[in-house]
């Protein structure tokens, strides 16, 4: 199976210079987590309920007047859309990310696939609880 089977297609994006109240009600609006965010029709970053919570709310900034660029995740992982759905879930692992971009041939942004679209669409349930066994863990030591 490969990623473009089961990508969500197009999927909406948000310039970087759109506010994170915007962001976020469109993120409400869509039910979704994450929307990747463009500057000159490329992906550049992509922003999440996370990153709304912990870069913007909890540091205080004012949803209105905060640009999405400010509190994005600049670190996008992609992926060919002919890439099969394990090398994907492997590069997932790899990278600790819960959702990959997907490209056609010329490198342009076509889709997104998450871990819950390896989990509910590829109806490859040992992948997909692998895949989020190995993002999830910690990266560095908890805290105590």
């Amino acid at each position: 199976m490969l990623l473009k089977d089961i990508m969500t297609k197009n999927p909406e994006e948000v310039p970087v210079i759109e506010s994170v109240m915007d962001a976020a009600e469109k993120m409400k609006e869509l039910n979704v987590g994450a929307i990747p965010v463009f500057k000159n029709d490329k992906v550049v970053g992509i922003v999440t309920d996370r990153d709304i919570a912990i870069r913007a709310v909890a540091e205080g900034k004012d949803p209105k007047d905060t640009p999405v660029m400010d509190i994005m995740s600049r670190n996008i992982i992609s992926c060919p859309e002919n890439t099969d759905l394990k090398d994907a879930a492997h590069i997932m692992e790899q990278n600790k990310v819960r959702r990959l971009i997907v490209t056609d041939q010329s490198g342009k942004a076509v889709g997104i696939v998450s871990l819950g679209d390896i989990a509910t669409k590829a109806k490859m349930m040992d992948i997909g609880f692998e895949v989020l066994e190995k993002v999830s863990e910690p990266s560095r030591p908890a805290v105590h």
